[in-house]
């Protein structure tokens, strides 16, 4: 109670100062994880700072330590009269809503569902797209032609992942396994690296070598295997299992790569998400020597967050569903210092006619298992 106290009287400060100088007040309210989870918080934060930065607005945010605060959180912004309030994640669709009802002359904004209040712009993406690609560039470089993928919360919003990726790999591998499964079935599935490190130690054993992770702070389970083990060992494959191709030959490794990975071995990789986890996979603190993360698939709340901030400014606000897909520039995949070397200009040009065919609606790419 002491900390919404402390929050509801920080943000009654701030909010009078801003109405004092006419700015427009965004509120965001962020999901489990936190503002800083390396993933989709941390995104929305970030096209919060955006327009902070280039629109003159005032940010404030709240992190609820305990899901039952963040109904108090939104209410306290809504009570000062924040311009624009925003939920961050679908477990608060709820909260929003409730506050939207009760706030009609106010703005909301929601992130990954959508609210059933004509005040609030419900922010959806087309994840199951960015995913295909990412799942392209999985099944065009795995050595083994087995892949996993480690969802978070077993719920919709992630079979959309499950699905474009699968698609992906399958559409570059027609031959290719694609190993899935859930960190869990409740919100604690976000918060379970050590869960999703068993997952990603059973799928390995089975032959996987690139595994990609929609589990928000559980995904940090997955890395921190893919660090631990760095590769596969030809004699540790399982029967039916071998080492089909090489790709990654003539990149420069590591020392410890080199030392732990002797032999006949193929490197193991992660694909981020959310955010562009690139860097996750720098373990030698070397951009030069062989990143683990393969790519990142890109789910640009900040785009979507600071394109309704700046409706918001401009006065061109509307609730209802806006969805954000490969057109939209919402979703996409990361190519930067750390990855480069992994992925050559042929593959880029691959995946970049795939996603154009995907936007021309060619390609249909499915949100189902």
């Amino acid at each position: 109670m002491k900390k919404v106290v402390t929050i509801a009287l920080a943000v009654a400060a701030t909010a009078s100062l801003a109405a004092a100088q006419g700015t427009i007040r965004v509120g965001m309210v962020y999901d489990a994880g936190g503002k800083f989870d390396k993933s989709f918080n941390q995104s929305a934060y970030e096209g919060g700072v955006r327009a902070q930065k280039n629109l003159g607005i005032r940010l404030n945010d709240f992190e609820p330590s305990d899901p039952s605060q963040t109904i108090q959180g939104i209410r306290n912004f809504a009570n000062q009269g924040f311009d624009l309030t925003i939920g961050v994640g679908f477990a608060n669709n709820a909260s929003i809503t409730q506050v939207a009802r009760e706030n009609p002359d106010l703005y909301f904004g929601l992130v990954d569902d959508v609210s059933p209040a004509k005040n609030v712009a419900s922010m959806v993406f087309a994840e199951q797209e960015g995913s295909y690609l990412v799942g392209y560039l999985a099944g065009l470089n795995s050595s083994t032609g087995v892949v996993g993928f480690v969802g978070g919360m077993d719920i919709p919003l992630i079979h959309k992942f499950e699905a474009g990726y699968r698609a992906g790999v399958l559409a570059a591998n027609p031959k290719a396994r694609v190993i899935a499964q859930y960190v869990g079935t409740t919100p604690d599935a976000w918060n379970n690296p050590g869960r999703a490190k068993e997952i990603a130690a059973s799928m390995r054993s089975r032959g996987a070598d690139i595994i990609f992770a929609a589990a928000g702070g559980s995904g940090n389970g997955v890395i921190d295997y893919v660090k631990q083990t760095q590769c596969l060992k030809a004699a540790n494959l399982p029967a039916g299992v071998k080492f089909n191709s090489n790709n990654f030959a003539n990149v420069r490794k590591s020392a410890s790569y080199t030392k732990a990975c002797a032999g006949n071995t193929r490197p193991m990789f992660f694909i981020g998400v959310d955010s562009n986890q690139n860097y996750l996979g720098d373990f030698d603190g070397n951009p030069a020597t062989m990143n683990h993360g393969l790519t990142s698939m890109l789910k640009r709340v900040d785009n979507a967050v600071y394109a309704l901030i700046n409706d918001v400014k401009n006065g061109r606000f509307k609730g209802g569903e806006r969805r954000f897909g490969l057109k939209e520039n919402g979703v996409g995949y990361a190519v930067d210092q750390y990855n480069r070397a992994l992925i050559p200009s042929t593959q880029i040009a691959r995946v970049e006619a795939i996603k154009q065919r995907i936007i021309k609606g060619e390609i249909k790419v499915p949100s189902t298992r």
